[in-house]
């Protein structure tokens, strides 16, 4: 029987899925095993040393969250922290919401940092997002290879044979959703263990083109892309990053065969779909948690922080989030229009993220220097330019975005970027949204946002001037139609296609990977 923890599921008590009637007409039968690096739920030991969970954070864990707990789910994930470990260690799945559970995958420690800590973060992460220049590794090729052979697929050959004990007693269609750039390597080895088994893989970060792939060692770029095409479907979160993708399989896969026509690519005998499925937020779920009291309270908090206009920006401290070159823009606009000296403050929300990756500590503290610089050049007495948040809390994230005049989501590249949706989901002051054309969101949001390209500071200071300037009629007509973009596709409407998908596709043969 699986374990189940004392205590109320944040996923039920905070809502964050979708109604089970958004799912009508979908074509999932019997139970479906969910892989992905983190689930939907993390635990933690209490200061009583009691066991804990919240809710997890990050865009893959709020879209695993939008399951509705009516689904037969299990959810295969890694063991991060001790008391994931202790849990893994027990040797039973843990019990979630209704009919599903929590399988947690506790591979050697040593082989689970190489995977996380070197591959996947930085490697991968900086490689996707194009900015494999900021690594610091000067050895990187064995480095890579170290943390390939020794760390990635060690840990994906323990996801598969999870993935594939929870298929077993299966009957009927066995159907498995992979999330994201951690588990490349896991289908062909589910594929060998479960040969009918249906395989999707969903992909979250961009994939860049088929040039920046060869940072990395050609036999693992290979390997990559075999792993990816033992899938029945890959999706992407838009046409440029599947497109990328297509026509990296074209330049690395002499024996692929690539059907520019309706985006499918033949391998090893098999036809793989490769389509696009946006991920979104659930603008109703949002709205709920705002008006708790909770959210409430923060939102009284936050009142004495703001400007006569403020500037908000909610992200993970992460070099592809382009936080330096936000403020940077902010310091040039100050400089540019000193009328909004006392008037215009930027209140940045940032989530710590892998403090134990040098590049990532690295760009924590030039970020911060530059914070207390841009403080002290402007400020005055009872004034700060900047105040930062530099915690995990999501609520009162969620609170400073429904204040704010300016949203600035200037990643250097990003799959999606759920915080430029959230913004307009919650905002309650006609906010104009300042949004890079790097952004996965750029492609459905663009036209109502004031684009700025990533790494063009000047033009981004610009943006926040005419933002900050704008007429209360057009913010308002821009805010309007950016809201009504978000709420007419739902989290129900992205999870439906996907269980479609699977559901309609092929049963599985053996791939020659």
């Amino acid at each position: 029987m699986p374990a189940r923890l004392n205590g109320t599921d944040p996923s039920e008590s905070n809502g964050h899925h979708t109604n089970g009637q958004d799912l009508h007409g979908s074509q999932l039968r019997g139970r479906l095993v969910i892989a992905s690096n983190r689930g939907s739920i993390e635990h933690t030991f209490d200061e009583q040393g009691r066991l804990s969970r919240r809710c997890a954070s990050g865009g893959v864990a709020t879209a695993l969250a939008s399951f509705p707990g009516a689904l037969p789910i299990t959810w295969v994930a890694s063991a991060v922290t001790p008391a994931e470990r202790s849990l893994a260690a027990a040797g039973k799945p843990v019990g979630l919401r209704r009919s599903q559970r929590l399988r947690l995958v506790a591979p050697p420690q040593t082989a689970y940092d190489l995977y996380y800590g070197t591959f996947c973060n930085p490697i991968l992460w900086f490689l996707q997002h194009s900015i494999a220049g900021e690594l610091q590794r000067p050895a990187f090729e064995r480095e890579a290879w170290e943390a390939w052979e020794q760390g990635y697929l060690p840990v994906n050959r323990a996801f598969a044979e999870s993935v594939a004990d929870e298929l077993a007693p299966i009957s009927g269609p066995r159907q498995v959703m992979l999330h994201d750039y951690h588990l490349y390597a896991a289908p062909p080895l589910i594929r060998r263990l479960v040969p009918d088994a249906r395989l999707q893989h969903f992909i979250h970060i961009p994939w860049p083109a088929p040039p920046a792939w060869e940072l990395l060692p050609r036999p693992i770029v290979e390997s990559i892309l075999r792993g990816l095409l033992a899938n029945d479907s890959v999706v992407f979160q838009t046409r440029t990053w599947a497109d990328y993708f297509l026509r990296t399989c074209d330049a690395f896969l002499p024996d692929a065969s690539v059907s520019w026509d309706d985006g499918s690519v033949e391998f090893a005998g098999r036809q793989v779909r490769v389509w696009v499925n946006p991920i979104t937020v659930d603008a109703g779920d949002l709205q709920a948690q705002l008006a708790s009291p909770e959210a409430l309270s923060y939102q009284e908090a936050l009142q004495p922080e703001l400007g006569e206009r403020t500037i908000v920006r909610v992200d993970r401290l992460d070099p592809a989030k382009n936080v330096l070159a936000g403020f940077r823009a902010y310091d040039r606009m100050l400089d540019q229009h000193p009328e909004w000296r006392g008037r215009a403050r930027f209140l940045a929300f940032l989530v710590p993220t892998r403090p134990r990756v040098e590049e990532y500590r690295s760009y924590a503290r030039e970020v911060f220097d530059l914070i207390s610089d841009i403080n002290a050049r402007h400020g005055r007495a009872g004034w700060q330019p900047i105040t930062v948040f530099h915690e995990h809390n999501r609520l009162q994230a969620l609170a400073a975005m429904s204040l704010y005049d300016v949203l600035l989501v200037n990643p250097l590249r990003d799959g999606m970027n759920l915080v430029s949706k959230e913004g307009p989901a919650v905002n309650q002051r006609d906010g104009v949204l300042v949004l890079s054309v790097g952004a996965g969101a750029f492609a459905e949001l663009g036209g109502h946002a004031l684009p700025v390209l990533p790494d063009d500071v000047d033009g981004t200071a610009r943006a926040l001037h005419i933002a900050l300037s704008m007429p209360l009629a057009e913010r308002r007509s821009r805010a309007a139609r950016l809201r009504q973009l978000v709420e007419e596709r739902t989290l129900g409407d992205w999870l439906r296609l996907l269980l479609d998908d699977l559901a309609t596709s092929p049963l599985g043969e053996p791939a020659l990977v």
